[in-house]
């Protein structure tokens, strides 16, 4: 049940405050709103606060920990009967990084995706020029397809030599 009723601005505008809190157990300087993965948060017919959540990638281990950290953030700041439903459509992209999630990533150590996928087959093509996170030059090679994470590639710097992780287009 939503806290005040009589306000149902303030609740979702306190919700997404609550959810802004929550961050990626992955990449823990990313919150979940900066991820992209918030589709909406809103108040139902019945005055209780609807929380669409979207996986990164259909069997995604932490999934399950992030709904789990929804929920509680969202107990926490008074919703005890919201309702966390899962949005597979449309499936999440990496499009839907805020900016202030990109440079999150940057400063952590890891590239940002460097380009918009128009469509599925343009993960498989060439390599977009990645810029490391580091010292910023864009002459890198791709060391592994996967990192620390299947979302992510392991890369290295040709101009400072370091290794990096490229968080990919999806």
């Amino acid at each position: 049940m939503v806290a005040s009723v009589a306000a149902p601005a303030e609740a979702v505008a306190r919700a997404w405050a609550a959810l802004r809190a929550v961050k990626d157990p992955e990449i823990p300087v990313l919150n979940i709103v900066d991820l992209g993965l918030i589709r909406h948060v809103t108040i139902t017919d019945q005055r209780s606060l609807e929380v669409g959540l979207a996986p990164t990638y259909s069997g995604c281990p932490a999934t399950a920990v992030i709904r789990g950290s929804v929920g509680a953030a969202l107990r926490a700041a008074g919703f005890e009967g919201a309702t966390i439903v899962e949005v597979l459509a449309p499936p999440w992209t990496s499009d839907w990084l805020s900016a202030q999630g990109r440079e999150q990533l940057r400063r952590y150590g890891i590239a940002p995706p460097a380009t918009p996928v128009g469509s599925p087959r343009d993960i498989w093509r060439a390599t977009p020029a990645v810029c490391c996170p580091r010292c910023d030059s864009v002459t890198t090679e791709e060391l592994s397809r996967f990192g620390s994470t299947p979302c992510k590639a392991l890369y290295r710097c040709k101009a400072c030599l370091e290794p990096f992780e490229y968080f990919k287009c999806i």
